[in-house]
């Protein structure tokens, strides 16, 4: 048996329009909105870091230059915080850079879903294991989600993908997982069944 290869790419999808952030999104990508003292794509780029992901590929669509340049070295802006003693905030600055070839960009033409997304980061993935991150989705665990999974496909081998309960009278909303076997934290799934009415849905997992 061949030895498992290590998480080290990570594919961020952040092409979408944004709609569902409108109107605060007409101008301003998505993934830019700031929480606290950072955008929503830091707090995704941090996560992936933490859990040992070196080569980041953004999936990227009209109107996104923005995210691009945030992971840029921005020299003006440096430069006049060394000017004026701001040493804290550019220490804190200077972690954003990405190291050179470490983070590249595709661009999805056409916004086709998020499968056509990950499909256009193929020639990137290559054979290797990845991660995806929706930047748009922040969770706050005290280990942080990417570092779980990557730590169930250590011990799996295989594909893993976060999912989280719903209380059963709203699974009619979302895709439910028929679940082969339950291990508590990590369960293998034999199916999915779509927008499943409460009686008849095989768990409350999505």
């Amino acid at each position: 048996m061949s030895a498992l290869k290590p998480l080290k790419k990570a594919v961020l999808p952040v092409a979408g329009l944004g709609t569902r952030f409108l109107p605060a999104t007409k101008a301003m990508a998505k993934e830019m909105l700031p929480v606290v003292d950072r955008p929503l794509i830091q707090y995704a780029v941090d996560e992936a870091r933490a859990a040992g992901i070196e080569q980041f590929c953004l999936i990227t669509g009209r109107g996104k230059t923005a995210i691009v340049e945030h992971f840029d070295v921005a020299y003006e802006l440096e430069k006049t915080l060394e000017e004026r003693g701001k040493e804290d905030i550019l220490a804190d600055l200077r972690t954003i850079t990405m190291e050179p070839g470490s983070i590249v960009t595709v661009r999805q033409q056409v916004p086709m879903g998020l499968g056509h997304a990950i499909w256009c980061a193929r020639a990137f993935i290559g054979d290797d294991p990845f991660a995806i991150l929706l930047p748009d989705d922040l969770m706050l665990c005290d280990v942080p989600c990417t570092a779980q999974l990557a730590e169930a496909y250590r011990e799996t081998g295989g594909n893993v993908v976060a999912i989280e309960e719903v209380p059963r009278d709203r699974v009619n909303r979302y895709g439910v997982l028929d679940v082969a076997e339950d291990k508590g934290r990590l369960v293998s799934v034999k199916g999915l069944v779509e927008k499943p009415p409460p009686e008849k849905a095989p768990s409350n997992l999505t």
